[in-house]
């Protein structure tokens, strides 16, 4: 029910104005009632679009720029551009070709790469190509290094903690500031919380490619209530909540039980945005039908083609949570899983006025990042 303040890209504390500058505003917009809230961030897209970040392509970046044009409409003002498991010479291709960067007109900020693979389980491999996967040999941390190539970019790492040296390479990976994610695995819930103590922070798409829950060893997913979590540290954990890949009674149960922890994201592929089809993840050719993406032939899905807007407003629908929450786990979560929760993710004062204008459905009418306006729903004049 307030006037947000912005200047210079950042959100202004009004009282500094009024009282220190006796100053005013240059430019007043009459929101309309819609609800403010901050920018959304993704932390897992593989692309969309028609784009996929896991083909390494000579036009690799127009086609980054594109995907981070396309999700201002869908409210999403930074994310991760994921890639999923390839061979060592698309990350050598394509990871150079991925800078980080501030949103602005031209598109979403890029905040860095998250890499799903290839140290994960070949039990749940789910949509990735079996023949890329590896296990860590001796000098488990240079083996990562020479797959990648470079750390340089990467924000997120997503590997199975119960591979053979896989705690050198977590402690290694935090050491370098880099949030290391537990998915796509069969590790035990003591396996999982090693893997925290060592420095792990995220949870790979909760309840996908991990093994289901069972009371007497509840595996990843009894991270959300061990009590094995070094003091002062929080697990998060990611969510595709578009009414396929978790059943809406899982992610009220998640939602119940750590509701600080959880962060949306699309996990959405090169079809979303696109007609139902054929499509690529990667090195694989997937179909979609609905909201559904299947590997092509088979029933695994893979990816989703939901946007970020989608997944806001069915997870609220799904738990019945206020809207604060429902906005907090797309924006606050994520940017305090990768610790820029300073800047992003809050209308607090200084931070960076990546916003959105919502109406009450939680349809997102505009997108503004630092302070300029980037996206406008047509029929939402001013």
């Amino acid at each position: 029910r307030e006037d947000l303040w912005v200047r210079e890209g950042k959100i202004l504390n009004p009282e500094k104005l009024f009282f220190d500058e006796k100053g005013s505003a240059d430019i007043q917009l009459d929101c309309k009632d819609s609800i403010i809230a901050p920018g959304f961030i993704d932390v897992q897209i593989n692309g969309g679009f028609g784009v996929d970040f896991s083909l390494a392509t000579d036009d690799f970046k127009s086609g980054i720029d594109l995907v981070s044009q396309k999700i201002l409409s869908h409210g999403v003002t930074s994310f991760c551009p994921t890639l999923v498991t390839s061979p060592p010479s698309v990350y050598h291709q394509v990871l150079p070709q991925i800078s980080i960067r501030n949103g602005g007109a031209h598109g979403a900020g890029i905040l860095g790469a998250h890499l799903e693979g290839p140290f994960i389980s070949k039990e749940k491999k789910g949509a990735h190509p079996e023949h890329c996967l590896r296990t860590f040999e001796e000098g488990a941390f240079q083996d990562l290094l020479a797959t990648y190539g470079s750390l340089d970019c990467v924000r997120i790492v997503t590997l199975a903690p119960e591979m053979k040296r896989s705690s050198e390479v977590i402690r290694e990976l935090t050491k370098r500031g880099i949030c290391v994610s537990l998915g796509h695995s069969v590790a035990n819930l003591s396996q999982a919380e090693e893997a925290v103590q060592h420095g792990a922070t995220f949870i790979t798409h909760l309840f996908n490619a991990m093994l289901p829950f069972h009371h007497r060893d509840p595996g990843i997913v009894g991270l959300l209530t061990s009590d094995k979590i070094p003091a002062g540290r929080r697990v998060f954990y990611g969510m595709i909540s578009d009414g396929i890949h978790t059943n809406p009674a899982a992610l009220r149960i998640a939602h119940r039980a750590h509701p600080e922890g959880l962060v949306l994201v699309t996990d959405a592929i090169a079809g979303m945005g696109l007609a139902p089809g054929r499509h690529t993840l990667g090195q694989q050719v997937v179909e979609i039908d609905g909201l559904n993406t299947y590997i092509a032939g088979t029933k695994t899905l893979s990816g989703s083609v939901a946007t970020m807007d989608t997944c806001v407003r069915h997870f609220q629908e799904a738990t019945g949570c206020s809207v604060e929450t429902a906005l907090e786990a797309a924006s606050l979560h994520p940017a305090q899983l990768l610790g820029i929760e300073h800047k992003k993710g809050t209308l607090n004062y200084d931070s960076d006025a990546d916003f959105l204008m919502l109406n009450d459905g939680l349809y997102v009418q505009a997108t503004y990042i630092a302070g300029e306006e980037v996206w406008r729903q047509d029929a939402f004049g001013m």
